[in-house]
């Protein structure tokens, strides 16, 4: 089995098609802008021809999550706070602003900083699916809403921690 399996990002991909042509597997379609899993075999080549860099090559098996410091991640969160404090201010200006120039920038500040926050989370950690925070969530989460518990069941099936 391959160490990789390549993957399309339909959002960056231009409909050139190159992949089409290099693929020795005939894994890329076209017809729905997929690529088999199935049949790819990682190689690569359709990576290195696509011209929009809309495929990258994803490994099959996710490394263990580094382990991190108490204090590395304490820091982590207080800055995440930070952040979420300042979202929360910025809530506040776009409800008392009538400037709509003002009030884009605003939500454009929010947005970044909640990118922020995510990436701080996912260092800390949390939000990596082969995580034991994130199977512990999914538990967690399916207790407290029993209308999903069969799709969080499913999803903790498929997800391996690694930890």
């Amino acid at each position: 089995m391959a160490k990789f399996h390549a993957y399309r990002n339909l959002k960056l991909c231009s409909k050139d098609c190159l992949c089409l042509f290099v693929c020795p597997t005939g894994a890329s379609d076209t017809e729905t802008g997929q690529i088999d899993f199935d049949k790819c075999i990682g190689c690569g080549a359709c990576a290195n021809a696509c011209p929009a860099r809309a495929i990258t090559l994803i490994p099959n098996k996710m490394p263990k999550q580094q382990v991190h410091q108490e204090e590395v991640i304490k820091a982590l969160f207080k800055v995440a706070n930070i952040k979420i404090a300042t979202i929360n201010k910025l809530k506040g200006l776009i409800k008392s602003s009538t400037d709509e120039q003002e009030k884009k920038l605003y939500k454009a500040m929010i947005h970044a900083n909640k990118v922020i926050i995510e990436d701080l989370m996912r260092e800390a950690g949390y939000m990596l699916p082969e995580s034991k925070n994130t199977h512990d969530f999914l538990e967690e989460l399916k207790k407290t809403t029993p209308q999903k518990e069969k799709i969080i069941t499913e999803l903790l099936d498929k997800l391996e921690v690694n930890e």
